[in-house]
Order: structure tokens, then C-alpha cells, then sequence
């Protein structure tokens, strides 16, 4: 028989265990919540249609053809923004795996990391798309909002931006809840996620775009599968078990090859 007065001790006593409090389960929700209204936001179905046409007929050529010029212009802008991302994603590995060789002689070095988190949310929030003011003719709020691979790369930018933030304001010790410490591995499994319908208007033009959006999308599973073990072995580095100590050194080694990965982006 079940006894309601003891199935709510039971529960306020497992959560006092694992340190997670009722504020600390509420914001979690919501960050999940958020993450998935963002991944659902970010879905086009015009363009999860379009994709599954192409599959169905794959001699179709596109409807638009860009100068080459512009397609090359193109290419290079996005495997640059890729680069330069990926250098910053690496760079934030490589520092959490040495900031407790050099954290006592600078103390500063443990927010290096999360430094570069900010920078590359910021450089993609702003410089991923160039088609917009100020480096564009199109309207920042206008060209964001109606174009889902913008939208994609906005999200993106806010998730780095969101992460950068919360791990800085987790060394200055003004957020101790053990909330604070999911906030890394919810996003990045949401941004995984996100990756698998991330939409590339820069290889759908030309005679061979069939071949080049095989790719990107084989060069991009691999970004979501590699930032799924990220998010998947940093929630389990948050876990007091045996394993702790290896999985905190296993995941920054995921960011370094997901950095390295991004850096080898092709188009």
C-alpha cells in the first residue's frame, strides 16, 4: 500500500542527496525546455521536405543557380567560420586539461576557457552571416528571422554565449548550485542535436551539389555525434562515482577532437 506522506520524503531525500533542490530541478527544467524550443524553432520543414526530394529524385538540379564567384565567396566565408570556431572549441579543451598544472601560478587561467566560449558565440552571433547590416544590405532582425540556417547559427551563437557566461560566473563562485554544473551538458546535447538538421545553402548550387551536401552532412554528424559524448561524459564527470576523475579528463579531450574536426571542415 502506498504510503504518500513517505513517497514525498523519499523524494525530497533524493533529491538532497544528489545536492539538486527544488530551485536548482525548476531551472534545469526550464533549461531544457528552452534548448527544446529552440531545436523545434530551428526545424524547417520546407527545407526537411526539399531534402527528402532530393534523395527521391537525385538527378534534380537546383531551381537557382549562383555565379560562381558568389559560390566561391560563399565556401570560403563558411569553412572559415568554421575554422576559426573549431580553434576556439580546441583551445578550450586544451586549457581545461593543463589549468591545474598552471592554476596556481595563474589563478586567472581557469577562465580562459570559458572565454573562449564567448568569443566564438560572439564571433558567430555577429560575422556568421554576412548577408546582413552592417557587413550586408539585408536588415539584421528581417534576414535572421526569415531564413532558417540563420536562425541555426543565432542559436548556436547563444548556446556558446550561454555556456561562456555560466561557467565564468561558476569560477567567480557566484553560482555554487549544482544546477550550474548541468547547464554545460543539457546545451551541449541540445546543440548536437540541433546539428543534425542544420541546414548549408552553400553547397546547394552548382553541378555537383548532390555529392557536397553529402558530405557536409557527414562532416556535420560528426560534429553531433562528437558533441553528444561531450555533453554525454561532462554530466557523468558531474556524478561522484569512481570514474569521476576519468571522465573529467575524457571530455575535454572530446572538445580537442571536435575542435580539430571543425577545422578540417570542407565544403
Amino acid at each position: 500500500m502506498n504510503n504518500p506522506s513517505l513517497n514525498a520524503n523519499l523524494s525530497d531525500g533524493l533529491l538532497k542527496a544528489s545536492g539538486v533542490g527544488c530551485n536548482g530541478a525548476r531551472v534545469v527544467l526550464f533549461a531544457g525546455i528552452v534548448a527544446l524550443a529552440f531545436l523545434v524553432l530551428s526545424i524547417d520543414p520546407q527545407a526537411w521536405s526539399q531534402q527528402h526530394s532530393h534523395h527521391e529524385h537525385p538527378g534534380m538540379s537546383m531551381p537557382a543557380e549562383k555565379p560562381i564567384e558568389g559560390v566561391l565567396l560563399d565556401k570560403r566565408e563558411s569553412e572559415g567560420n568554421h575554422h576559426l570556431a573549431g580553434l576556439f572549441v580546441a583551445l578550450s579543451g586544451l586549457f581545461i586539461l593543463t589549468q591545474s598544472k598552471f592554476a596556481k601560478k595563474f589563478p586567472a587561467i581557469g577562465y580562459a576557457w570559458p572565454a573562449c566560449f564567448l568569443l566564438s558565440g560572439m564571433f558567430i552571433l555577429v560575422y556568421s552571416d554576412t548577408e546582413l547590416w552592417p557587413f550586408g544590405p539585408k536588415p539584421w532582425i528581417q534576414g535572421t528571422i526569415t531564413n532558417p540556417e540563420v536562425i541555426q547559427h543565432k542559436i548556436f551563437a547563444v548556446l556558446l554565449l550561454g555556456v561562456g557566461l555560466i561557467e565564468t560566473e561558476r569560477m567567480r563562485k557566484r553560482f555554487r548550485a549544482v544546477w550550474a554544473a548541468w547547464v554545460f551538458p543539457v546545451l551541449a546535447v541540445a546543440g548536437s542535436f540541433l546539428l543534425l538538421f542544420h541546414s548549408h545553402s552553400a553547397g546547394m548550387h552548382g553541378p555537383n551539389h548532390m555529392a557536397v551536401m553529402a558530405r557536409i552532412q557527414t562532416e556535420h554528424l560528426s560534429y553531433a555525434v562528437t558533441g553528444f559524448s561531450i555533453g554525454l561524459v561532462k554530466g557523468l564527470a558531474e556524478v561522484p562515482t569512481r570514474w569521476q576523475r576519468v571522465f573529467a579528463k575524457l571530455w575535454p579531450m572530446f572538445m580537442v577532437a571536435l575542435g580539430v574536426l571543425l577545422m578540417c571542415y570542407v565544403e
